[in-house]
């Protein structure tokens, strides 16, 4: 395979590249301009001399014609005053008899020898004017009576030669200049389009040299780079909140491993080194080893329960066509688990309705926050689940009148393995809690497009809403 060798004008910095094709771009539009304005006005001024000489031949004509003039004696000399009268600078006119001799002549700045250049030249019979070099040549026949002729009229357009070969000097100098012009207007151009790319290529070096917390500093104009340099923004936003959270989760889950092992391995070398020949101390350790395998087991298991919600790829045939059912039946599991609650529930809105979202998802997602509703309501065992209908999606409402969550801690707490006060939470009895149920709940919920939010009072209780949409068309 031949392999690939970019060019010299591809290995130019995209800020000399810019500078280049914007110069020539430029520099293109200005030349075909003057290209065109300068054979217009070469047109429009040959077409006004060829109008002049148009006119000084109708008059000719015209008085001819209207004096029937013999062009003999005192006609002649009538005609000759005329044709002196109404001649004009570098311009000659003659009269030829039918043998093509003239007749009268009048020449006002034209020597007969470069009047000869084009008189005596070959062109079409046909054409009443010829154009050559300088000269612009017209002839027009005349018959009256017994004389059978011609009129001549040669024109010097030097001037207006000159006048052209001058607007060529400007237009080319304008060109010089163009081409000046081209390429500081390019390079500002450039400098404008690139600045943007570099200010985020120098915050990309900054970032790996000082950490996630650079940004870039721009002014918000709402074009295509500033939307781009915002949206640099955001990401490194979500960048550095992730890897904080994957660093808080390896730091959470090495602190949530470590101790039951190290509870699990203190008590396998007591027994290694003298307890096993105690039954007492044996069957202690065992227990003891047996309900920190458990809780390692439930904890390998959310983490799973997690990644899958995270990469859980939503089924859109998925739909639950009762949810009324599906929630009564998870309420009546919780409640048989936990008798001494009251369940109170308004799902009168849900008739009719479908969700969005797998039966064994919603079951999930109420089974975790039902879970968490018990585990801290404390002394007031009363929970409420409410749902309601607003823009075309479902709230389910989740209240407990439990200890509640401290404000400085609710926007943490669907962070992988979170837990508010977990001190307090071992002693209170909250051990088998590993942080990871709400997180998991979260992640099922986003999946299906919906959204959960958390409202709690310390010492009052907590309510989680949880948003899920409704089947479009159906209701």
């Amino acid at each position: 395979m031949k392999k690939y060798t970019p060019s010299r004008l591809s290995r130019l910095p995209i800020k000399w590249k810019l500078t280049l094709w914007s110069s020539v771009l430029l520099f293109c539009v200005f030349i075909v301009y003057n290209t065109v304005q300068y054979f217009f006005v070469e047109k429009w001024m040959i077409h006004q001399e060829e109008q002049a000489t148009e006119k000084t031949m109708r008059e000719i004509l015209n008085f001819a014609l209207e004096r029937e003039i013999f062009f003999e004696g005192a006609d002649l000399d009538e005609m000759r005053g005329f044709l002196q009268k109404i001649n004009q600078q570098d311009q000659r006119i003659r009269i030829l008899d039918e043998q093509g001799n003239p007749v009268a002549v009048v020449s006002n700045g034209i020597e007969d020898s470069l009047a000869a250049t084009i008189t005596g030249s070959p062109h079409e019979q046909w054409r009443s004017m010829h154009v050559k070099g300088n000269l612009l040549l017209m002839e027009r026949p005349i018959t009256i009576f017994q004389f059978d002729g011609t009129v001549e009229i040669v024109k010097n357009i030097n001037e207006f030669e000159q006048l052209s070969g001058a607007l060529f000097q400007f237009m080319a100098i304008g060109c010089l200049v163009a081409v000046i012009i081209s390429g500081l207007g390019g390079r500002m151009l450039a400098r404008q389009l690139v600045k943007p790319l570099q200010a985020m290529n120098q915050t990309m070096k900054n970032v790996k040299q000082k950490g996630l917390a650079e940004r870039i500093a721009f002014y918000d104009n709402h074009d295509e780079i500033a939307t781009t340099m915002n949206m640099f923004n955001v990401m490194m936003d979500k960048v550095e909140r992730s890897f904080q959270q994957q660093r808080q989760f390896v730091e959470d889950a090495s602190h949530e491993l470590r101790t039951p092992i190290a509870i699990v391995e203190g008590h396998l070398g007591m027994l290694h080194r003298w307890g096993k020949h105690d039954p007492a101390v044996l069957e202690e350790s065992l227990q003891i080893s047996i309900q920190e395998l458990a809780r390692l087991k439930a904890l390998v298991e959310e983490l799973l329960a997690l990644t899958r919600a995270e990469n859980l790829q939503m089924d859109e045939a998925t739909a639950v066509c009762e949810p009324e059912q599906v929630i009564l039946q998870t309420i009546k599991k919780v409640n048989v688990l936990h008798p001494a609650f009251t369940m109170e529930r308004d799902l009168r809105e849900l008739s009719g309705v479908r969700l969005a979202i797998s039966v064994e998802h919603l079951e999930q997602i109420l089974l975790i926050l039902l879970d968490n509703a018990v585990k801290y309501s404390r002394e007031r065992k009363r929970i409420a689940v409410q749902a309601t209908v607003q823009n075309e999606r479902v709230c389910l409402a989740i209240k407990d009148a439990g200890i509640g969550i401290p404000a400085k801690d609710l926007p943490f707490v669907t962070d992988r393995l979170y837990r508010v006060d977990k001190a307090r939470n071992r002693k209170s009895g909250s051990a088998e809690g590993n942080g990871l149920g709400l997180s998991i709940a979260k992640r099922l919920v986003e999946r299906y497009n919906g959204a959960l939010s958390i409202e709690s009072i310390e010492q009052e209780g907590t309510t989680v809403n949880v948003f899920l949409p409704i089947r479009a068309g159906v209701q």
